[in-house]
């Protein structure tokens, strides 16, 4: 990571989930990734959302950066062809890898692993431990009900009103890119 390469930390699905909309949109990230110039750093997968933002990343000649555990090798098939290929003992350690190479973290429709990998930089920011911009990739309102939740935390007295500010939802990969642009250093 260079400080004149902007990187960004996509958290995405393994599979491709419901409808071609997620697929369309992590296509569609990682072609404009490549068209900034900027660095992708992601899981390493080359199956569901991540082997699509990736492949499609690469083709358009960005540098790719891929964190991966061992045990997940197989299952995710891991994609040997990046620009970078780290092989972590722990999901922890994938997790702390990715989080320390990034400039910004950007969340496509996801499962579990997903969620936990926001709600850990999410904690992370709301205890000041870093200041990172996190968005949401809101595709055909993916990620609506998690915003209610945010939301609803905030509005029982969980959180302070700070922590819905602290992520920016985007409908659509130019609202992203252009959100990215405002946030991230000259």
């Amino acid at each position: 990571m260079t400080a004149s390469t902007p990187a960004i930390c996509v958290y995405c699905g393994s599979r491709d989930g419901g409808r071609p909309a997620y697929a369309a949109a992590a296509e569609e990230l990682g072609h404009a990734l490549a068209e900034a110039g900027w660095q992708l750093v992601y899981g390493a997968g080359d199956v569901g959302l991540m082997g699509r933002v990736a492949r499609t990343a690469q083709a358009g000649g960005a540098d790719t950066f891929g964190v991966i555990p061992e045990h997940l090798l197989a299952k995710e098939v891991g994609k040997r062809d990046l620009s970078r290929f780290v092989v972590t003992q722990t999901m922890h350690e994938r997790k702390k890898v990715m989080f320390m190479n990034a400039h910004a973290i950007v969340v496509l429709p996801g499962g579990a692993g997903s969620l936990d990998e926001f709600f850990e930089v999410l904690t992370w920011r709301q205890l000041g431990l870093h200041d990172k911009p996190i968005f949401l990739l809101n595709t055909e309102g993916f990620w609506t009900p998690l915003v209610g939740l945010i939301d609803h935390v905030v509005a029982e007295g969980f959180a302070a009103p700070s922590l819905a500010s602290m992520v920016s939802v985007a409908d659509d990969v130019p609202a992203l890119m252009e959100g990215l642009r405002g946030a991230l250093p000259a």
